[in-house]
């Protein structure tokens, strides 16, 4: 795996424990580090297996704005289905928010990453959007 894919990949996981830390704020649930990644964990699974399809299937780039929409489905299917397994809630409304949050913030970082990187070749930095 590439540098760029591993940044994108190491963002995802930091994204997705901000969204469980901005939750557990909202709730009054205390931003306790444990706190927080039990909150996350059953979204940080799903976003490694979003991930793993993605390089199975080989069809698009790991850091493309498709690519983020597999995670982001993968993210929610699997991160909702381990709430269940475990007893944790899966109200409509917070799988709704969820799937909102993560959409934003995992396809809208993959949304910059590739504005950043069009601004830098039409800069001339040297750094194309193929550098996998």
């Amino acid at each position: 795996m590439s540098r760029r894919a591993l940044t994108v990949l190491a963002l995802d996981l930091v994204l997705v424990i901000v969204f469980a830390a901005i939750g557990r704020a909202e709730h009054d649930k205390g931003n306790v580090v444990v706190g927080v990644l039990d909150t996350a964990w059953p979204f940080l699974a799903g976003v490694l297996v979003g991930w793993l399809l993605v390089r199975q299937l080989g069809r698009r780039e790991a850091t493309d704005i498709g690519s983020g929409i597999t995670v982001v489905v993968s993210a929610v299917v699997i991160g909702m289905l381990l709430r269940v397994v475990t007893g944790d809630g899966t109200a409509f409304s917070f799988i709704v928010v969820a799937t909102i949050v993560l959409g934003v913030l995992l396809i809208g970082s993959r949304a910059v990453h590739g504005w950043a990187l069009a601004r830098a070749a039409r800069q001339g930095a040297g750094y194309s959007a193929t550098d996998e």
